[in-house]
């Protein structure tokens, strides 16, 4: 790895290790999401306690931690791979910030920040895939995981150089949903929209 990719893969993490969803709550006078609801701090489960307006804000913020590394990163002609690895650097940081006590979130949005630079037709095939599993099925996390068990298909249709790097990083993000699997097959995981909470690691 070049000097210049390093630098990028340590800013990375540390731009992912910004929570947007505990300043935004701490800004709206919201009760912190590590303490709330499902206790982790992402779009859904402040969607819950705080409402649209506040979640959609959290959801670009999360997704931006991904895509300014890694675009800057493809603009400083850094190849593929260390792009998924600078991709893979901010999903950690979002997953285990150093600012928030390593308490962090599950990484989905931050992970489509990171993919989005790939091309916009990749983002609509991924973001159309999430909506239309959580419109039917009301489960967030089955909408990320089938979501990001399509992506690197996805990936290989459309722009195949990424795909090693997108299936990485997609990786990351299954393994970090393992608590979210055993309560789908349990049943006990909490639907979109549900009014009673229900506690989520």
């Amino acid at each position: 790895m070049t000097p210049l990719a390093l630098i990028m893969t340590i800013f990375a993490y540390l731009l992912g290790s910004i929570s947007s969803a505990v300043l935004i709550c701490r800004l709206l006078k919201l009760p912190d999401p590590r303490e709330t609801g499902s206790q982790n701090p992402g779009a859904t489960n402040v969607l819950r306690i705080g409402g649209k307006k506040a979640a959609v804000a959290v959801l670009v913020c999360d997704m931006l931690k991904g895509t300014i590394p890694v675009w800057g990163s493809y603009f400083l002609n850094i190849e593929p791979f260390v792009l998924g690895i600078i991709a893979i650097a901010a999903c950690l940081g979002h997953m285990y910030p150093i600012f928030f006590h390593f308490k962090g979130g599950k990484g989905v949005a931050t992970a489509l920040g990171a993919i989005a630079p790939i091309g916009l037709d990749l983002t609509a095939a991924i973001m159309i895939t999430w909506l239309l599993v959580a419109v039917v099925f009301r489960y967030s996390s089955l909408a990320a995981l089938i979501t990001v068990l399509l992506a690197p298909l996805y990936t290989w249709m459309i722009k195949p150089m990424y795909t090693l790097p997108v299936a990485m990083l997609c990786c990351l993000i299954v393994l970090r949903h393992h608590q979210n699997i055993k309560r789908l097959f349990s049943g006990t995981e909490p639907k979109v929209g549900e009014k009673k909470i229900v506690d989520e690691s």
